[in-house]
């Protein structure tokens, strides 16, 4: 189907099957064209935020709540513009998303998948959002993804690392500007190699949902590549707060390395207990013992304080970035909220733009008008540079951040330093990845 036969409401347009004989589906008709779930008739539109206010990943549903406020403040022509001003597209003027005072609700997720698609369902139901964003998950993101499939609304996904959101559960609604567990593993693996050689024996504590799943599939994979050995695999439960009966065992298995596959809360606790249990202080196999953190956070590395020192991950953004683009978001949070912002912050900030943009252009909130536009879109601006959402899987991509752990911090939220960038062609696949196989795009779906 060419972008031709696809009308500025996504939907086919009556000529393009006119003369084949074929009985048009009654959503194809003049008389039914625009209509799509949540079609905002009124003055202003509202946009669903989907975060964690409770639960380990609650310190990043906070910050991503401060900075959906600011996103809505700027579109609707408030403060400084923000990265509006930096961002390569220029349709979005201040006046709100084609004219429509930008509204919003907001729902706790509580890290759960049932809570989270409920609290997506009630927005879209009974707050009338035509677009849901949010989520600290991959297990909320995927639950919320496919929700959103089904009721026919755009998915712009928050922070979810797990290869499965756009692989073998990826939807045509859904869209994903944050980078992967493959991602990570691209970028990290050979900084580790010349840090600590080819030589090593990793042990793995790894979040037991589909998140943890793929970043332990794709760092394993990938440091084995180098020559590492895997010793162990073990999977925590998301709910654990004390990690120490899980560390201790790790004292005795001939394991140099500890791989915490951990975010959020988790990863601070776990951390701390490995601390605690000495081994950083280890000598195993004739090496220093070592600790690898694949997905971080400044507000992971603020909880866990002195013990990320020297700790290397890899991370979506970082606010010390220098471009343009970052700068004025940093600038413009620092202002309203009196701090930099996460990588949470970032994400979702650029989620929201990127949906109004995309209304923009097509002119429409039909989601499959604004899937159409979103697919195969390229942008710089908002950070990380050139960034390129796919088409066939609606991945974006982008640089990845290699960083560790400062041994001199200066404050509370100078803990990492970027040590380095990873273009964007290292950390890209094919679309047909194994580890991404098992599931199609489908088609977008309208809804009503």
């Amino acid at each position: 189907m060419s972008k031709s036969d696809f009308s500025r409401r996504g939907v086919l347009k009556t000529g393009a099957l006119a003369g084949t004989g074929l009985a048009l589906p009654t959503i194809f008709t003049a008389s039914s064209a625009a209509a799509f779930t949540n079609d905002p008739t009124g003055s202003s539109v509202t946009l669903g935020f989907n975060v964690p206010q409770t639960g380990p990943y609650a310190d990043e549903g906070a910050d991503e709540l401060r900075a959906y406020r600011l996103a809505v403040e700027h579109l609707n022509g408030a403060g400084d513009g923000g990265m509006m001003n930096t961002f390569s597209s220029k349709e979005l003027q201040g006046n709100g998303i084609l004219g429509k005072e930008v509204k919003f609700v907001t729902g706790d997720t509580q890290t759960k998948s049932d809570a989270a698609r409920a609290s997506a369902k009630s927005m879209i139901e009974k707050d009338g959002a035509v677009m849901i964003t949010g989520g600290s998950s991959s297990g909320v993101a995927i639950a919320v993804q496919g929700l959103c499939q089904e009721a026919g609304v755009i998915f712009m996904a928050g922070l979810t690392h797990s290869n499965d959101t756009t692989g073998k559960d990826k939807k045509a609604n859904g869209f994903r500007h944050f980078f992967n567990g493959y991602m990570s593993a691209a970028a990290l693996a050979p900084v580790l190699k010349n840090l600590y050689g080819t030589d090593r024996n990793a042990y793995h504590l790894t979040a037991d949902y589909t998140w943890g799943w793929t970043q332990e599939e794709s760092i394993a994979a990938a440091t084995e590549a180098l020559g590492w050995n895997t010793v162990e695999k073990v999977r925590t439960p998301l709910a654990a707060t004390d990690f120490s009966s899980y560390i201790a065992p790790v004292l005795n298995s001939g394991a140099d390395v500890l791989v915490l596959n951990h975010y959020g809360g988790n990863m601070v606790n776990s951390l701390t207990n490995a601390v605690q249990f000495g081994l950083r202080e280890k000598v195993v196999n004739g090496k220093n013992f070592e600790i690898v953190v694949p997905l971080y956070s400044r507000l992971m590395a603020k909880g866990a304080g002195a013990n990320v020192k020297g700790i290397h991950g890899s991370t979506n953004w970082h606010w010390s970035l220098q471009d343009e683009g970052s700068q004025a978001f940093v600038r413009s949070f620092g202002t309203k909220y009196g701090f930099p912002p996460s990588q949470a912050a970032h994400t979702v900030y650029c989620q929201t733009m990127l949906y109004a943009d995309a209304v923009s252009r097509a002119g429409s909130f039909n989601p499959c008008a604004v899937a159409e536009a979103l697919e195969g879109f390229e942008f710089d601006g908002l950070g990380n540079g050139k960034t390129l959402y796919r088409a066939e899987d609606h991945q974006c991509f982008k640089d990845v951040l290699v960083v560790r752990g400062k041994e001199n911090p200066t404050s509370d939220f100078d803990l990492l330093e970027v040590v380095e960038v990873t273009p964007a062609a290292q950390v890209t696949y094919p679309a047909d990845h194994p580890m991404f196989a098992g599931g199609a795009l489908g088609s977008c779906n309208p809804g009503a």
